[in-house]
């Protein structure tokens, strides 16, 4: 077996939350030590992990970045290796991204090029948010990239390409917590009291109402709410409801209109229904833009020196926080393929490993080329 589909297996048995990842970096740090120290610089910061390799003659530093968490969810997909822990998976194809990482990492401990290398291992992608203050720690600003990538699976490409544009790739989010208190009391006495069900159901049909009447069409945005608590038993009308769900706009503009909307909106509830409202946007992940120069450059080396196929996509509501690198160090993002029937953050998703293999050979030979160019 490939020693790095291994490696992804038996990270996906370890899946953790944000900022919990204390397996995930044990077994980073282990395998990081298996191989020839003379060149490497290890530092930790958090659960997170920084890994320099020092170049022949180094003229700039180039980054590349793995996110290293998991998500809160039950693993259905049945595999003999499937997640140890009960109520996590690595649903989102950060083992790949582990994998992939040390692969590139162990090729060039082996094979040194010109400049210096910095592998990022960061924590809490999906929440609440690593790589925001991973950019402001002193070992960032002293082992600052000139150049930086990273890659995310994409189960609806085919293994052997990748898809990637210049420009917007990946969209503006923000988490949005909204919990409305009224008064409770016997489903026989409405009149008694303050029904937040109701008032939760009238908010989530306003909410809806904000991008179909505030966002210029030619815009995108998009506001769900994926999950709403209230009530306890069927007749007592419930005192407290909570909603919660996502933002995703395709400017930043747009965010902040979006939403000062739904705070407004919010505003409104509270003194229709007369009840009490608070409204936390959680975490904001900034828009993943691709650098034209380097992402065009990246696009016509990987046409013209290696099998994969390029296909240039469009941009997605997706949010990565690796837009908070993007946004102060020149560099992209793109999507490998990996053709699985299940999509991201699925219970089934099952990636497949050939992907594996295929993005650490393209991007070493990236890699090469630019770590040796004169």
């Amino acid at each position: 077996m490939n020693p790095f589909v291994k490696i992804r297996r038996e990270l996906h048995q370890i899946p953790e939350l944000g900022f919990q990842e204390f397996k995930t970096q044990a077994y980073l740090l282990n395998y990081i030590e298996t191989l020839p120290q003379e060149r490497l610089e290890i530092k930790t910061w958090e659960t997170g992990i920084f890994v320099k390799v020092k170049g022949k003659a180094p003229q700039k530093l180039i980054g590349y970045r793995t996110d290293i968490d998991g998500l809160p969810i039950v693993e259905e997909t049945g595999l003999e290796f499937c997640s140890r822990h009960q109520t996590e998976m690595h649903a989102c194809g950060h083992d790949f991204h582990m994998s992939i990482a040390l692969g590139l990492l162990t090729h060039f401990v082996q094979n040194p090029i010109n400049d210096d290398l910095l592998f990022i291992f960061q924590p809490a992608e999906e929440a609440p948010g690593g790589a925001e203050p991973m950019m402001r720690t002193e070992i960032m600003k002293e082992w600052r990239p000139d150049l930086i990538l990273a890659l995310h699976v994409a189960p609806e490409y085919p293994v052997g390409s990748i898809a990637i544009k210049e420009g917007l790739l990946f969209a503006n989010t923000s988490e949005l917590f909204i919990d409305l208190k009224g008064k409770g009391g016997h489903a026989a006495y409405p009149h008694q009291t303050n029904d937040m069900v109701v008032a939760a159901c009238a908010l989530v049909s306003l909410l809806q109402s904000i991008v179909s009447r505030n966002v210029d069409p030619l815009d995108s945005a998009v506001i769900t709410i994926g999950k709403i608590e209230s009530g306890t038993v069927q007749n007592i009308i419930a005192e407290n409801a909570r909603l919660e769900g996502t933002i995703r706009t395709l400017s930043a503009e747009s965010m902040e209109q979006v939403q000062k909307r739904v705070s407004e909106v919010v505003k409104g509830i509270e003194i229709g229904f007369q009840c009490e409202t608070k409204i936390d946007f959680g975490s904001m992940y900034h828009q993943v833009y691709n650098h034209a120069k380097v992402t065009r450059e990246f696009m016509e080396f990987v046409e013209n020196h290696t099998d994969v196929n390029v296909i240039v996509c469009e941009e997605k509501m997706t949010g990565e926080d690796f837009g908070f690198m993007l946004k102060e160090i020149p560099g992209f993002m793109f999507w490998l393929g990996v053709d699985s029937e299940y999509g991201l953050h699925h219970s089934k998703l099952t990636p497949n490993e050939g992907a594996i293999d295929i993005a650490i050979n393209m991007i070493a030979q990236y890699i090469e080329f630019k770590g040796n160019e004169s």
